[in-house]
């Protein structure tokens, strides 16, 4: 038998290793995940009231808008604010906190005005 007759390092189909898949198979970059294209619930440069839920690994606050992760810069958890969106990206956007709330604990009610 001779290497040329589908033998050592070579089948039949003359595929090679890649099983007939070039480099990278028939996976398109970034592992085959389609972003959504649909209408995003928010849009650069409008602001909306948002109540921040957690801390991103960054430091940002975490907030949702019809389920549409925002990251906004300097937010804490359970502050409720005002945000302006800075920049809308296929799976979250981010925002800058432009007016509103102040960081209010969850385990702490918001402290009652001194009455004069």
């Amino acid at each position: 038998m001779s290497y040329n007759e589908g033998g050592f390092g070579e089948s039949s189909d003359n595929r090679g290793y890649g099983g007939g898949r070039r480099f990278g198979g028939d996976r398109r970059f970034g592992g085959g995940r389609r972003f959504d294209d649909r209408p995003k619930p928010v849009e650069t440069g409008k602001e909306y009231d948002v109540s921040i839920t957690e801390i991103s690994r960054k430091g940002d606050g975490i907030a949702r808008v019809d389920g549409f992760v925002i990251f906004v810069k300097g937010g804490q958890v359970g502050q409720n604010a005002k945000v302006k969106i800075t920049q809308v990206g296929g799976r979250f956007a981010t925002a800058d906190v432009v007016g509103g709330g102040s960081p209010q604990p969850a385990a702490e009610p918001a402290a009652e005005p001194a009455a004069e």
